[in-house]
């Protein structure tokens, strides 16, 4: 089968790799539609030491069973395979079981291809009226999903309904979007890209701006450097809460006296459980989280000029889709 692997810092190439092979409990899915995530970004940048090269990226992704019972099923994968026996798997927190796995980090090689091997239980049935790319979302919106309800579960009930959201990439856009979803109608997304925040207007009810000098009782840090923990540091409202889910870098940023001092909830956010996953997924199938046309779709072979673009800086869409077969 072809696959876009990555062979090095800055170096992806589309070639032949051997076939997915699916193991016990196992289906072959054939791709239909698999987005760049900002993990594949930091892995093509040598960021990222659980993604050694050579490695077929990928985990955003849907497609088609192909063989077996389930045959011809379309489906939106959820890439975290955990163990399913362990107190965090039994108490509905899968996404901290220590021995999970998730395509594109090995031992799973990833979606960057034709055809990729998953348990039946990480498959959840697409109908007929979504498409395959906006099923591909269904995983980076579960990040935003997770994230969103663990900063409003953490949030003082007598606080404002409002947030601040850092980041108007796919993780930002698709946080916006979930707490919509989930009642709260004043969001504002800080984004510096002059190009990304023209597109980004009209997309939901949020408003968009370069900067803010407003406070805010929940604020998500959807990229995750060292100046935008600082920002959700000084932004957040005493007593509030900062929801942590990008990984630009590890360290810096946070003003831990003033979080101190004014009580504010630092949550890290990581992935999703399988709930999240099933809520995400029908959101997008009845609509909550909005058309979801701020994607643009590519061929996989064109995959290394995409991740050549969007190293640039010069991509205006919060997400790429590579279609294997277009």
């Amino acid at each position: 089968m072809k696959a876009l692997v990555y062979e090095g810092i800055e170096q992806v190439a589309f070639r032949d790799v051997p076939d997915a092979t699916p193991q016990f409990g196992e289906h072959l899915i054939r791709i239909e539609a698999v987005g760049i995530c900002g993990s594949d970004m930091h892995a093509y940048l040598g960021h990222d030491a659980r993604r050694p090269a050579p490695l077929i990226l990928g985990h955003e992704a849907a497609g088609t069973i192909t063989g077996g019972p389930r045959d011809g099923t379309r489906v939106t994968i959820n890439p975290l395979v955990a163990c399913g026996i362990c107190p965090a798997c039994t108490t509905g927190r899968e996404n901290l079981c220590a021995d999970r796995q998730i395509i594109s980090m090995p031992p799973r090689e990833g979606a960057f291809a034709q055809y990729v091997a998953m348990p039946d239980t990480n498959l959840v049935e697409v109908p007929s009226h979504v498409s395959f790319a906006k099923a591909a979302l269904a995983e980076p919106l579960a990040v935003s999903w997770h994230a969103v309800r663990l900063g409003l579960e953490a949030l003082n009930p007598a606080m404002a309904f409002k947030a601040l959201v850092i980041g108007g990439g796919a993780i930002g856009v698709a946080a916006a979007l979930a707490l919509s979803a989930m009642g709260v109608e004043d969001v504002v997304i800080v984004e510096p890209n002059d190009g990304r925040r023209a597109y980004l207007q009209g997309i939901g009810t949020f408003n968009v701006v370069k900067e803010t000098v407003d406070s805010f009782p929940l604020v998500i840090d959807a990229v995750g450097y060292a100046t935008t923990r600082a920002l959700a540091s000084a932004q957040a409202q005493p007593g509030g809460v900062i929801a942590h889910v990008g990984l630009g870098e590890d360290a810096g940023g946070l003003d831990i006296r003033r979080m101190t001092l004014q009580e504010i909830t630092f949550i890290g956010t990581y992935t999703y459980t399988a709930e999240d996953f099933r809520q995400t997924a029908q959101a997008i199938f009845d609509g909550r989280l909005g058309a979801l046309d701020w994607i643009e779709e590519r061929n996989l072979s064109e995959g290394a000029e995409a991740f050549r673009e969007l190293r640039k800086g010069v991509v205006a869409a919060p997400k790429i889709i590579l279609v294997p077969w277009a």
